[in-house]
């Protein structure tokens, strides 16, 4: 059952945490302005934030464009449930939080293999009293098994909208495309898949800049042109929704991204130029800063 993760042992949580290493949903973290990493996430984060120091639009854009496909997939297209897999660390405006603000009933199933997002993964189950939210401890490569699991909370008769937001990237091609297939073959006509991805196709140099720096890490990094990012829904036979695969500032913008609370400037000073970046306002994004697609599908 999706519940039992969160009965694991605190003892052997913490055995699987390797804080030495960096983690992709913790380095995330560090971008959003959370506290929930370590100093070789906050590390990487600092690295590639050198590497490319208006990255942390990248970042803001993705979650924001998030924000607009799931308002979009519930207020307009009726969609109800929802399977966000690598959701990451609960952060302001998670799924269920958007999803059920719209419709109260709205299910929601989060999956990730990141014993600290485990850890935390309470704060993700908040559910209003009319809907219901999950969360598996799984990873995106066991497909079959998150579909197992998530059956237990989501009606696999109904329209699902499976969220693929900034995660692909850490996965080869030869396992990519047919795990997106496998997920979305097991959905119903009328279900979603909302999709983003970083590319080298519109800011090279600062998008190979950080590759470096995350891979120097053992991460796993595949930038995708867009054609290869439409591969994801035409091989799943998807249909693309308006605008089609963009750069997730130009995907039905509504100009309504979060403004961050300002503190005192001699508090800002004395912060290292990581950390200034929960401060930032994004809404002064430019084309040339933004190295993420985004999509958005229907399944007929």
């Amino acid at each position: 059952m999706p519940g039992d993760a969160l009965s694991q042992d605190p003892a052997e949580l913490r055995r699987r945490i390797d804080s030495s290493k960096a983690h992709p949903a913790r380095v995330y973290d560090v971008f959003l302005g959370g506290k929930d990493h370590y100093p070789a996430d906050l590390a990487a984060a600092a690295a590639g934030l050198a590497a490319n120091p208006r990255g942390y639009l990248d970042v803001r854009h993705n979650r924001d464009f998030l924000r607009r496909a799931v308002t979009a997939l519930a207020r307009e297209d009726g969609i109800r449930q929802f399977l966000d897999i690598g959701t990451g660390l609960p952060t302001a405006e998670n799924v269920h939080q958007i999803a059920q603000r719209i419709a109260p009933e709205s299910r929601v199933v989060y999956v990730d293999d990141d014993p600290v997002v485990l850890a935390h993964a309470r704060a993700l189950l908040t559910s209003g009293p009319e809907g219901r939210t999950d969360y598996i401890d799984a990873d995106l490569k066991s497909p079959a098994q998150i579909l197992e699991q998530a059956a237990a909370t989501l009606d696999f008769d109904q329209p699902v909208a499976l969220c693929l937001v900034a995660i692909l990237h850490f996965v080869e091609d030869e396992e990519a495309y047919p795990i997106v297939r496998e997920l979305m073959d097991a959905l119903p006509a009328g279900s979603r898949l909302v999709l983003s991805h970083l590319t080298e196709d519109l800011n090279p140099e600062n998008i190979r800049a950080v590759q470096r720096t995350y891979t120097e890490r053992g991460f796993t990094f595949v930038l995708r042109s867009r054609k290869d990012v439409e591969r994801f829904f035409t091989e799943a036979g998807l249909e693309l929704a308006e605008p089609g695969v963009v750069p997730v500032h130009h995907w039905r913008p509504d100009h309504a991204a979060p403004v961050p609370e300002q503190p005192e400037e001699s508090y800002l000073a004395g912060l290292d130029d990581i950390e200034k970046v929960r401060y930032r306002d994004i809404n002064d994004v430019t084309d040339a800063d933004i190295n993420v697609y985004g999509g958005l599908g229907a399944k007929g």
